[in-house]
């Protein structure tokens, strides 16, 4: 089973994206065969950058992504949104990559189920 969440917030600030990784990450403890896309648009290409500093007991958005990462889920992030936010120089976290409006098109197209937050 394919699934493609796509997330469009600010890792911070709602909670959206706190929400969408507790999903992708029970889906994948729940069934270690799906094949699962996150695809970050907007604000929530901030997601995928590295060296998070959140207070201590607070969620972290980038250790939830390379959860999902190190089970085999996919990050990719629009490229347009992270060009718009001036991120286009900025290295994402290790095993996220750039994206485009064409990718997303076929991962929702060839996806079984597609969530957005």
């Amino acid at each position: 089973m394919k699934i493609l969440i796509i997330l469009n917030d600010a890792p911070y600030g709602n909670e959206r994206a706190y929400n969408a990784l507790r999903l992708a990450m029970s889906l994948q403890k729940e069934k270690s065969d799906i094949e699962l896309t996150i695809f970050l648009m907007a604000d929530a290409v901030g997601c995928a950058i590295p060296n998070q500093k959140t207070a201590q007991g607070y969620y972290n958005i980038e250790r939830m992504l390379k959860s999902v990462i190190t089970k085999n889920g996919k990050i990719k992030c629009c490229g347009t949104c992270l060009d718009a936010r001036g991120l286009s120089s900025v290295n994402l976290i290790e095993g996220a990559e750039r994206s485009t409006m064409q990718e997303l098109t076929e991962i929702t197209i060839t996806s079984d189920k597609v969530i957005t937050f």
